[in-house]
């Protein structure tokens, strides 16, 4: 089962489309673990994390968390701002998952 994280400024806009990602993976058939956590909160989840999925707005911190966790396995990226503002929850997870 992947567990996917996803990151915003807060945590709040993101647990919207992690609720339409949990409905994509369900009518996917897909066993996926998904969580929003705002970025201060990112190192407690950090080990329970396949794939990091970044809000756009907190894109500019790429770079700080591709350096810290992908060398230990995570695959880190920034989510689509299209897909993001349009709450394209089945885009995500099926992006993410292709990661």
């Amino acid at each position: 089962m992947k567990k996917i994280t996803l990151i915003c400024a807060g945590g709040f806009s993101t647990s919207m489309l992690v609720t339409k990602m949990n409905e994509a993976a369900a009518k996917l058939g897909v066993e996926v673990e998904i969580r929003a956590i705002a970025e201060g909160k990112f190192k407690q989840y950090a080990d329970e994390t396949d794939i990091l999925l970044l809000g756009p707005q907190v894109g500019f911190m790429l770079g700080k968390f591709k350096g810290e966790y992908e060398p230990k396995g995570m695959v880190v990226r920034v989510i689509d701002s299209i897909d993001y503002g349009m709450m394209n929850g089945e885009k995500v997870l099926k992006n993410a998952l292709e990661l």
